[in-house]
């Protein structure tokens, strides 16, 4: 065995977009719990991604967090060079795990919708995806895992939903494409497709509104709505060696949402 691999042995590094708040701050913070260090991108709120970087701090490991849009493909030469001085701070030449987390919510009826809320979600759920994870490609190592953030959305239909599901069903089917074409380096790829769940997605539709947390509770066969602490464990478990056969699924953790 190298020394690089001596040395990463015992310290997975992870790149998680999206990673200061909701379900990607959720998947850094239980990544660390499991000896896990992060580089994760924020979009603007400095404060947010200190403040996670502090949280992973005190449970013992390290984080950096690095300023991304991930709907501007052009900035991505620049930030993968930043990752590359992040790995290095990190003691690290390559990473381990890339989780494509980072999103924006739509909500408009598919009559409504205008070229340019499609556009920019394209963008970010799906060209953005797509290029970011080729331009990290030669830092990931053989091995490695990749998951591919989708939603519930792409099986249950919600009118005004459209265009975003359309745009992860997209990326459900880049997954395996990804998984086939990646196979070779012994990368795995899945897709997590959480259901409703309770953080400021969607300026806080599900946590915040009292009717549509009833709906979603009436439709899901656990009785609740689900919690950034639902998915984060699940996403960190599904990168570990436990879970290295599991490839090219789409995996849904909605507690049992439309049965």
């Amino acid at each position: 065995m190298s020394n690089e691999s001596l040395k990463t042995a015992h310290n997975t590094i992870a790149i998680v977009t999206g990673g200061s708040r909701g379900l990607g701050r959720n998947t850094v913070l239980n990544l660390a719990k499991r000896g896990t260090d992060t580089i994760f991108t924020y979009h603007s709120n400095k404060a947010e991604a200190a403040a996670v970087t502090d949280a992973v701090a005190q449970l013992g490991r390290r984080a950096i967090a690095l300023q991304l849009d991930t709907g501007d493909v052009a900035s991505f030469e620049a930030f993968v060079g930043r990752v590359g001085e992040a790995l290095a701070e990190l003691g690290a030449e390559k990473f381990d795990y890339l989780v494509n987390n980072a999103g924006t919510s739509h909500h408009n009826a598919f009559e409504l919708t205008t070229e340019a809320e499609l556009d920019s979600l394209f963008n970010v759920h799906f060209k953005g995806v797509f290029f970011l994870t080729q331009k990290l490609l030669p830092l990931i190592r053989d091995g490695g895992r990749i998951v591919n953030i989708s939603t519930g959305l792409t099986r249950i239909t919600v009118p005004g939903s459209g265009a975003y599901a359309a745009m992860k069903g997209a990326i459900e089917v880049l997954t395996r494409y990804l998984a086939k074409e990646l196979g070779s380096r012994g990368i795995a790829v899945n897709a997590v497709a959480p259901g409703a769940i309770a953080t400021d997605f969607s300026g806080g539709m599900v946590r915040d509104n009292p009717e549509v947390n009833r709906r979603v509770v009436e439709m899901t066969a656990l009785g609740r709505v689900g919690q950034p602490d639902d998915i984060g464990p699940m996403i960190a478990a599904l990168l570990s060696q436990d879970n290295r056969w599991v490839n090219a699924q789409r995996i849904e953790v909605s507690g049992g949402m439309a049965l």
